[in-house]
């Protein structure tokens, strides 16, 4: 790691000393990585550092590197720039860097906070804690402009994907896929959206009780169904949404309700995302088909859901 960016880390934390542990993860297709620092003399014991650096090989007018490249700045913006509080806990940013083609954040070590369980695979109790926060989390920002963020937010987003559509066989759900988008778009009831609000992307205490979210490259505003669709789709395979959806729907609008500002008319809000739920779902779906066709998330329900989107805007 460059000097600068050790001497960045150490004012930051206050410490005297660091030395750099292991590498959590690697970033999406060679973009850096995420890596674990240990300090000294500062009052944490470590921090966790997200190491942007654009691949030197990479076509910078290339569309994807374009969509990737802003991605970072717009998380590096959302941390600098807008907070939550306990009930949809984030990591806390303690330093932020930007210079050329390398950016790096330093945030929270949340597995010291207390979340230090990650899971593939989770029960009803753990996804309605996810949902719990997503609840608390669109309650918060319902109605607030994403200013410096995704104007629309969600990895895949139709305006950003036309490769994914040109890729798609041509059908009904193709044709149909930029009214979904603006049936999503033209929504009243607004909020910021986490954007990839994936199983993987949540954080868990010891006994499943509680979680704090991480990685927001794509947050950004919109219809809050985007990120129920993708955290149910990313824990539940398509036999078991038949069963377990409306009962966790219901679970994450009984949250909503308790957490949006008395003066919404919840009423009208409910009604409209349930109503655009299925839309939601078809939007993923079309990026899907397009992005990867064979993917397990391409199932009967998500086919049923799009199915019965399509026959609405037949109508």
């Amino acid at each position: 790691m460059k000097q600068e960016y050790q001497d960045l880390i150490l004012q930051a934390c206050g410490a005297s000393k660091l030395s750099v542990g292991a590498n959590i993860q690697p970033l999406w297709s060679g973009y850096g990585k995420i890596i674990r620092v240990h300090l000294e003399g500062g009052d944490r014991p470590s921090v966790v550092v997200k190491h942007v650096k654009f691949p030197s090989d990479t076509e910078r007018t290339d569309r994807s590197h374009i969509r990737k490249a802003k991605s970072y700045h717009v998380e590096s913006h959302w941390y600098q720039n807008y907070s939550t509080n306990s009930s949809c806990r984030i990591p806390a940013c303690l330093a932020a860097h930007s210079c050329g083609d390398e950016m790096l954040l330093v945030l929270e070590d949340l597995d010291v906070a207390g979340f230090d369980q990650r899971r593939t695979s989770v029960k009803d109790r753990e996804i309605r804690v996810c949902l719990s926060w997503l609840a608390h989390f669109h309650a918060l920002f319902l109605g607030l402009d994403p200013e410096g963020l995704w104007p629309v937010g969600t990895y895949w987003h139709l305006e950003t994907r036309p490769d994914e559509l040109e890729a798609m066989e041509d059908g009904q759900l193709k044709t149909a896929a930029g009214e979904i988008d603006r049936t999503l778009n033209e929504c009243h009831f607004k909020t910021i959206v986490h954007g990839d609000a994936k199983l993987a992307n949540f954080c868990f205490t010891q006994g499943g009780q509680d979680v704090a979210a991480v990685d927001f490259q794509y947050v950004g505003g919109g219809c809050g169904m985007k990120d129920v669709i993708y955290l149910l789709g990313s824990s539940l395979e398509g036999r078991e949404c038949q069963k377990k959806v409306p009962g966790l729907l219901t679970h994450y609008f009984t949250e909503l309700k308790l957490s949006v500002n008395k003066e919404v008319d919840f009423a009208a809000l409910e009604a409209e995302w349930k109503e655009l739920f299925a839309f939601a779902w078809a939007d993923f779906d079309r990026f899907l088909l397009g992005w990867m066709p064979g993917h397990w998330k391409i199932n009967c329900y998500s086919q049923q859901l799009t199915n019965k989107v399509l026959q609405k805007l037949e109508q």
